[in-house]
């Protein structure tokens, strides 16, 4: 059953110091189906005051003993996976077994940011003169304010939580309004693993409030933020005119390109099944399909036919593949963006519609002849919205692959590694799968260039945004 969702502050679940809270909906069926308290300038301040004590509990806990409580909170989730998924379900959308295989994940990302906590080595520089000793070492940057989007629920904040637990951090999570109580489990696994009281704080409220009133207080010393480029750069901005240390996991708009010597039924099914993914609502979402002439129809036909084979309903039903859309919004949007590519001499090779006039689903939808003013070619689509383009040669590929200033993932299918070596030093992106969709693993980098920010939030790179370089030099007397 999903019940109503409280703040957690210094330790203890708390409603909202007005009692505001703000409705909850089930995207499948849009109906109400709880509230979550929202946060004010009251409960902001109590959780920075909780945050700031946690830290210096929490930054003398050794490397050592904060892995033990990481793994034993990633063994708490494992246990509640089923029910932990449903909330998410209920309340994003997706898929049954996509919401655990989130939560499963969550808890792997856990285990290896606890082990990475036992490995945040500094260094031993030889010094220039006899007697004279030359350190560097790794210190907790401090309180952290972390931003997370609806998407992901709790894969968006695992990372940045496990991430400043690992360093010796003490975290405030705003997490998403619309997808609160997974998140909120999340918070709870840890809580019930020993994390002191204030270590962890989690609010939810009106994003631009929140963001506005924790980035420039002298509290925080580092924000991490995941959701749109144009949300992210006027926070990197704010940070920055208070020289706030950030991680920005921004907005992307994938290209797959697809070379003639590739397995084309294969490239079409794999695609397919990445592009609608939690109804297309992913960052690193495939987007633009680029395929050479030579096999373009034959990917086509593939990808339609995978594209009409989804079985479409609410995440909870069994078989259902493709859940809604998460919110009225991104409906609005996949039809302004369908209708804006028709004018401009788009073809609908299947889809384009909303479907029922309940809950939040729309069709898997494949656009080709998409002209490359048209606004989808160039906004972020976050849709079942599949966009596919011929290409000549390898060098015309690349254009179009580098044309739009985001890059985050990207994705290119060939046989041959002369040509995976070539086009993965020419596409300039933060990520590149090839042959496969490999991206997101707790132990790989995850992040963009460009405009689709800066920073990992995977791999040892991770941890490092978490902490300070301290050098140390010291002589006999």
């Amino acid at each position: 059953m999903y019940t109503d969702v409280s703040l957690f502050i210094d330790g203890a679940w708390t409603k909202a110091a007005s009692g505001r809270t703000i409705d909850v909906v089930n995207p499948a069926t849009g109906d109400r189906i709880g509230s979550v308290a929202h946060a004010e300038r009251a409960d902001l301040d109590h959780a920075l005051e909780a945050a700031e004590k946690g830290f210096r509990t929490w930054r003398k806990v050794s490397a050592f003993d904060r892995s033990k409580v990481m793994r034993k909170a990633a063994d708490i989730l494992r246990g509640r996976a089923d029910a932990v998924a449903e909330l998410l379900t209920m309340e994003q959308g997706k898929p049954l077994p996509e919401a655990k295989g989130e939560v499963l994940a969550a808890a792997d990302v856990i285990d290896w940011f606890a082990e990475e906590a036992r490995r945040t080595y500094g260094r031993v520089i030889p010094s220039r003169a006899e007697g004279v000793y030359q350190f560097v070492v790794k210190e907790p940057v401090g309180p952290v304010a972390a931003f997370t989007p609806w998407n992901f629920p709790i894969n968006q904040v695992v990372r940045k939580l496990s991430g400043a637990l690992a360093a010796g951090c003490s975290i405030i999570v705003k997490a998403p309004e619309e997808t609160p109580a997974s998140p909120a489990e999340l918070i709870r696994a840890f809580a019930d693993a020993g994390v002191p009281a204030g270590v962890m704080n989690l609010v939810y409220g009106v994003p631009a409030e929140i963001s506005e009133y924790l980035i420039p207080h002298p509290t925080i010393r580092k924000i991490s933020f995941t959701g749109s480029t144009a949300v992210g750069k006027q926070l990197a901005a704010l940070a920055g005119a208070h020289m706030k240390r950030v991680t920005m996991e921004l907005g992307g708009h994938a290209p797959v390109i697809v070379f003639d010597d590739a397995d084309i039924a294969k490239a079409a099914k794999l695609v397919a099944a990445a592009k609608y993914r939690n109804a297309g609502q992913v960052c690193a979402s495939p987007t633009r399909m680029l395929v050479q002439e030579s096999v373009y129809e034959q990917f086509v036909d593939g990808f339609v036919a995978h594209s009409k084979a989804l079985k479409i309903g609410s995440g909870l039903e069994s078989g259902v593949t493709m859940g809604p859309l998460a919110n009225t919004r991104r409906v609005a949007a996949m039809e302004t963006f369908i209708g804006d590519a028709q004018q401009k001499g788009a073809t609908i090779r299947t889809g384009g519609n909303r479907i029922g006039n309940k809950g939040n689903f729309f069709e898997p939808t494949v656009l080709t002849d998409v002209p490359t003013e048209a606004r989808v070619m160039n906004e972020e689509p976050f849709g079942p919205l599949a966009l596919i383009s011929p290409f000549r040669g390898f060098e015309d590929a690349v254009a179009e692959a580098n044309r739009l200033p985001y890059g985050l993932a990207s994705y290119a299918y060939t046989r041959s590694a002369k040509t995976a070596n070539a086009i993965a030093a020419a596409v300039e992106a933060g990520m590149m799968s090839i042959n496969h969709h490999g991206l997101a693993l707790p132990e790989t980098p995850f992040g963009g260039v460009r405009d689709s920010g800066y920073g990992s939030e995977g791999g040892s790179e991770a941890i490092e945004a978490y902490l300070n370089s301290k050098f140390v030099t010291q002589a006999e007397l």
